[in-house]
């Protein structure tokens, strides 16, 4: 997308310039990142990825008047706390896709013992936090007989997955990654439990589906809407295979949409003057891969929201909005 823009002249007839660094999804590596692009002199920050990491960048950022806009990181916190007032993000919140995986669960699936298990970490611990909330809230209709937090990277989760079937769990809803989400389907499967497993987007990746193989078959996850027809999705998607060769990874979407929404709100500032800028992300509109969109006074993307996808055949489909 900077390439292509620079091709066009750039911004306010300055050539676009990226600083990569890698946080390594770690919050004492991204703290440090945050540090060095502050020295480095950005105008402005996309990133980062995993929202405990941006939470350990995002104060560095706010100290130093730079906007960060993250295409990815969902804790609600990062905008409802109003701690960042310089945080954006072109993803909904993990508030709004808990409260979809438990309303799937309870009325679409008609499940109500339910087993909400996560990664302990801020992302799918504050995802499982939300889903038992909006159980609790439920009126009767469903019931969390299990929430308990599971070690990331442990070779096994066999003990987990004892206790969900000792519970009489009818469902699992999981806040976490596709890593651990892999190891515990591929345990359920095996010992034969055939309930309904429903995570977020931080499994609703091909990585799971490569990783857990047939076991994957079933498994449902949110993610962000699908925006697929609309032109400009299509034209960034081309854009990753003719550049790269292959189909684009998790986020890709959100991120092109981030670095357009970025860059018009700088052009459409006029420099890249903090205020300037924020002010622009919060009352102009850009088109973007994901839809049509602006900021609110939180931060949040207008004009985002999540769907539930299932694995059928290998790949994630969407089954409802």
């Amino acid at each position: 997308m900077v390439d292509d823009l620079n091709a066009k002249g750039g911004v306010l007839g300055k050539q676009v310039e990226l600083f990569v660094e890698d946080d390594q999804c770690k919050p004492e590596v991204a703290a440090n990142v945050a540090a060095k692009l502050v020295s480095e002199g950005v105008s402005v920050v996309l990133g980062h990825i995993c929202s405990g990491a941006t939470k350990a960048a995002m104060g560095t950022y706010r100290d130093a008047k730079i906007i960060a806009m993250s295409p990815s990181a969902t804790n609600p916190a990062l905008t409802q706390s109003g701690d960042y007032p310089n945080f954006f993000r072109t993803i909904a919140s993990d508030d709004m896709q808990a409260k979809l995986g438990v309303d799937f669960t309870l009325d679409t699936l008609k499940k109500k013992k339910i087993a909400v298990i996560h990664d302990k970490g801020d992302y799918g611990k504050g995802f499982a936090e939300f889903a038992k909330k909006f159980i609790d809230e439920s009126g009767g209709k469903g019931e969390v007989v299990l929430f308990e937090g599971i070690t990331p990277g442990a070779v096994d989760y066999s003990a987990i997955i004892q206790k969900i079937k000792e519970k009489g769990a009818e469902a699992v809803i999981y806040g976490g990654y596709h890593p651990e989400a892999s190891k515990i389907v591929t345990g359920m499967k095996k010992k034969m439990m055939d309930i309904p497993f429903v995570s977020d987007d931080g499994v609703k990746d091909d990585t799971f589906i490569k990783v857990a193989k047939e076991y994957a078959e079933g498994v449902y996850a949110s993610g962000p809407r699908d925006t697929s027809k609309i032109p400009l999705y299509i034209k960034a998607v081309d854009e990753h295979k003719k550049a790269y060769g292959e189909e684009p990874g998790a986020f890709y979407k959100e991120a092109y949409a981030a670095t357009l929404a970025l860059l018009n709100g700088i052009q459409k500032a006029g420099s890249t003057d903090y205020a300037a800028v924020e002010k622009a992300l919060r009352t102009e509109w850009v088109e973007t891969p994901v839809g049509k969109i602006s900021f609110d006074e939180r931060g949040d993307a207008k004009g985002v929201g999540f769907s539930m996808y299932q694995v059928k055949n290998g790949e994630y489909v969407q089954v409802q909005e």
